[in-house]
């Protein structure tokens, strides 16, 4: 599989407007402490980019007792996550090789990121090795192989043949899962509806997806040339897009 070089796209990553809305207080959190009684808590933002997450959680839970760490493969990620959040440690590093002791985390988030892991195996028993017992792994991400008709795959099509070599589909997550004593709930939360080409062509225009960075820039130019024509020749034109997306919480046994 290709890797994404976010070194090229950290200082725009933050530009598209999808990713501000989609960053939501997790309710995953406030649930694991009302269960949990500790007198602190230890949480990992996995794969935690520029720090939007981790931004967002902060000012929830301003009020509790929680040591917030966030883990990125990417420097350049990692100082723009530093220039807007404090009071988080962060760290450069590997999930295949996280340079935490066995048994520190009670949470660790991990969001749209597994799919960039080069030893997902590994990056799995890292995760169970971290984490307390009835510690939770939050892992939420799209599900591709449910999304055949998203947009990006409709104008890109050789961005779906790179994402499955990128992407476990949910039965093999969940059967790894099992395969380490997890207790596994997973759910996907899918919608079809037809939606406007000329919403989305910021999103292409950006090119922040970490897929369009995989396909070759000839694809890529093809394929925003092709939305930008259509938006040209109708303005209201519609294409059916399908949006999957899977929540999955594993907890250590």
């Amino acid at each position: 599989m290709k890797l994404t070089d976010y070194s090229k796209i950290a200082e725009r990553y933050d530009q598209n407007p999808f990713r501000i809305k989609e960053v939501q207080f997790d309710t995953d959190i406030k649930e694991y402490i009302h269960n949990i009684a500790k007198p602190s808590y230890h949480i990992l933002d996995l794969a935690c980019g520029t720090g939007l997450y981790l931004d967002k959680q902060l000012t929830s839970f301003r009020e509790e007792r929680i040591n917030w760490h966030g883990l990125d493969a990417s420097e350049e990620m990692l100082i723009k996550a530093k220039e807007k959040v404090t009071d988080v440690t962060f760290t450069h590093g590997q999930a295949e090789d996280m340079p935490y002791t066995s048994d520190t985390f009670d949470f660790i988030s991990n969001n749209y990121a597994f799919h960039h892991f080069t030893k997902k195996d590994l990056a799995l028993d890292e995760i169970h090795r971290i984490l307390v017992k009835n510690g939770i792994y939050k892992m939420h991400n799209i599900c591709i192989h449910d999304m055949p008709q998203w947009w990006v795959y409709h104008y890109f099509p050789s961005a779906y043949e790179e994402d499955q070599k990128r992407y476990w589909d949910k039965n093999l997550i969940f059967k790894e899962l099992l395969k380490r004593d997890f207790h596994v709930d997973l759910k996907i939360a899918y919608r079809m509806e037809e939606v406007k080409v000329t919403d989305y062509l910021v999103y292409a225009e950006n090119r922040d997806i970490s897929v369009l960075t995989l396909i070759s820039d000839n694809e890529y130019q093809e394929g925003l040339e092709k939305m930008r024509v259509d938006v040209k020749n109708n303005p209201n034109k519609k294409i059916v897009n399908e949006f999957a997306e899977m929540f999955c919480i594993a907890k250590k046994l």
